[in-house]
């Protein structure tokens, strides 16, 4: 592995600073801007645009689909950052589910 293994605790990091600093020339800053809207949209297509990468074949295709996937990461952790929803909180929430069959939890939520 070449990055870090805290990269997305360090974007995160990073995103926190700019929802406090609110830098004028920055992308996120723009997209908090925008609120939960603008946000949204983008998460929308970027998740758009990991669908269509996924179908595309060979080494091309994997490559395209991982840098898609990290753009839905990255705009996914300015929703949480938006939110003011650190990394721990979503780690925690998987870890409650781990071991649990996706079909128990679904199931569980669904008795709420």
């Amino acid at each position: 592995m070449n990055a870090a293994p805290n990269i997305l605790y360090q974007l995160m990091d990073v995103i926190e600073d700019r929802r406090q600093t609110l830098p004028e020339n920055s992308y996120t800053t723009q997209l908090f801007a925008g609120g939960v809207p603008r946000i949204s949209e983008k998460l929308i297509e970027e998740a758009q645009e990991v669908i269509a990468a996924a179908t595309e074949d060979g080494a091309s295709g994997r490559d395209h689909l991982i840098h898609e996937a990290a753009d839905l990461l990255f705009h996914l952790m300015v929703l949480l950052g938006h939110q003011e929803i650190n990394l721990q909180e979503v780690e925690d929430e998987l870890g409650r589910r781990f071991g649990v069959s996706g079909l128990e939890e679904k199931a569980a939520r669904n008795n709420d």
